[in-house]
């Protein structure tokens, strides 16, 4: 297993480690699972923070050594060579949404993996740094070759002409954008449903809350999260608490719960969008909550 910590120690020593290797780990049947770098996002605290109790808030986003004003999360996304399949989960940020992210196309090119080669794309969500990476500069597919796999309430939501109306005007853009994609890539998206297997060894489990009809993947004893768990910090110490970034907040939290349940009972690898340093690793239990141990 390669961890974002081993790869940097090698990278100093010389070492030929892929660049484009974040995270790795090799599963039971041989597939190889990777997270890349498609950067990172820029937030305002409160995108997060708004609607949790700012007395308990502030103590511990100080034991924690979490900015309450500004956040910086990395955008990891999940590849999985398996056979003669090349999955990725999620397309990232594309070149519209922040310009911190969108350096998906850079990380492919360094892994030596053209967008041809990618046979499947699987979306967790269609928020803007999961989906805008679908088209490129010139606004066609990034992956041509590829079949898409969204599942069917979440491309029912954003394929609504309702939503944009709906959301809330902090998130009309996200509307509009998913709305656009979905609208372009057509009948190249392919729709499922919760427990489908959606390519050979990966099985949805539906996540909803951060958005209607988010999605997590099991594969091999990995739980593919997406942003069900969108942060290592509050969202494992406190998961009950309210998050600002999900749609529908209480929904999000009994989906932590239950995800976190899941993921300690049957003794999970995660991989998450947005945990650090690869969003590779396990979760533990720390007092009160939990703690994301790296890879």
């Amino acid at each position: 297993m390669i961890s974002r910590r081993h790869f940097l120690a090698a990278a100093a020593a010389g070492l030929a480690l892929p660049r484009y290797a974040v995270a790795r780990t090799t599963l039971p049947d041989g597939a190889v699972l990777t997270t890349v770098s498609d950067g990172s996002l820029v937030l305002p605290g409160d995108f997060i923070f708004a609607p949790m109790p700012e007395a308990e808030l502030g103590p511990l986003l100080a034991e924690l050594g979490v900015s309450r004003d500004r956040l910086t999360p990395e955008c990891n996304l999940a590849l999985l060579q398996r056979g003669d399949r090349t999955v990725l989960f999620d397309a990232g940020a594309g070149p519209d949404f922040m310009p911190t992210a969108g350096t998906l196309p850079d990380a492919l090119d360094a892994a030596g993996i053209a967008p041809e080669a990618v046979t499947d794309v699987v979306f967790t969500h269609a928020h803007p740094d999961h989906l805008w990476g679908v088209l490129d500069d010139f606004g066609d597919p990034m992956f041509p070759e590829a079949a898409h796999h969204m599942g069917a309430a979440e491309r029912d939501y954003w394929a609504d002409p309702a939503t944009v109306d709906t959301i809330g005007a902090a998130r009309a853009t996200f509307a509009v954008g998913a709305a656009r994609r979905i609208d372009e890539l057509g009948d190249r998206i392919q729709t499922f449903a919760d427990g489908a297997e959606i390519v050979p060894g990966v099985e949805a489990v539906l996540s909803p809350g951060h958005t209607p009809g988010h999605m997590a993947f099991r594969t091999e004893g990995v739980l593919i999260l997406g942003d069900a768990i969108t942060n290592a910090h509050v969202a494992l110490a406190r998961p009950e608490w309210p998050s600002g970034s999900d749609q529908d907040q209480a929904l999000a939290a009994e989906t932590r719960l239950r995800l976190i349940d899941q993921v300690l009972a049957d003794d999970l690898q995660i991989v998450g969008f947005h945990l650090p340093n690869g969003g590779m690793g396990r979760l533990e239990r720390a007092g009160d909550g939990f703690r994301f141990l790296q890879s």
